[in-house]
């Protein structure tokens, strides 16, 4: 069996332990991602994790073909335990050589395998970073994971494919920036987001 360009395991077990950081207090908290509390972005995470799982593993279906803004995603009452378990899913399914080669599909849309794996990371990096900033907790990504989300994003922002939904026009960030930062940016996220701070009668809760 031969090595495949990148292992997702190591940024698939750092979103679940960001995840797992989540209390149940953040879920009305919100994220980066406009329209998105921290409850859709759960949601999303969840739902991509198996829709890229299903396409490294070539299962096509109601999974794979379902566009990611087709409706506002959600948790249900037992997210803490699949959310880490379909992100080890996904991580596996990618291990296979075979899951690279070919077509495949993911949100509706057929794409090499190799390319498929791209946007997996990519997402995983990005909503990583979006979790982390909307709860309030520390974000360093897996560095070969950031190495292909920043490629991919300087890819499609220098074709002028910025795409839809949640990922908006380019921020500029300066060049010098670190590359977590540059990447932010090329999704179209403001890298110094910080989230909003609730206060009371007696100062921030």
């Amino acid at each position: 069996m031969t090595d495949t360009p990148l292992d997702l395991g190591p940024q698939t077990r750092i979103v679940a332990r960001l995840a797992e950081g989540v209390t149940d207090a953040q879920l009305a908290d919100g994220t980066p991602c406009p329209r998105y509390a921290v409850r859709h972005l759960l949601g999303h995470l969840l739902g991509l994790a198996v829709a890229f799982r299903d396409a490294g593993r070539k299962d096509l279906g109601a999974t794979t073909d379902t566009e990611p803004q087709e409706a506002l995603p959600d948790v249900g009452p037992a997210w803490r335990a699949e959310l880490p378990k379909a992100l080890g899913e996904l991580a596996e399914a990618w291990r296979d050589p075979a899951a690279w080669t070919g077509m495949t599909r993911a949100g509706g849309v057929d794409m090499p395998g190799e390319v498929t794996a791209a946007v997996a990371v990519d997402e995983l990096v990005i909503h990583g970073w979006d979790l982390a900033r909307a709860t309030g907790q520390p974000y360093t990504p897996d560095p070969a994971a950031l190495e292909s989300a920043y490629a991919f994003l300087l890819a499609a922002a220098e074709e002028g494919d910025r795409g839809g939904g949640i990922f908006g026009p380019v921020v500029p960030v300066p060049a010098d920036a670190p590359l977590l930062d540059r990447t932010i940016g090329l999704s179209g996220r403001d890298p110094g987001w910080t989230r909003s701070v609730r206060t009371g009668p007696d100062g921030v809760v």
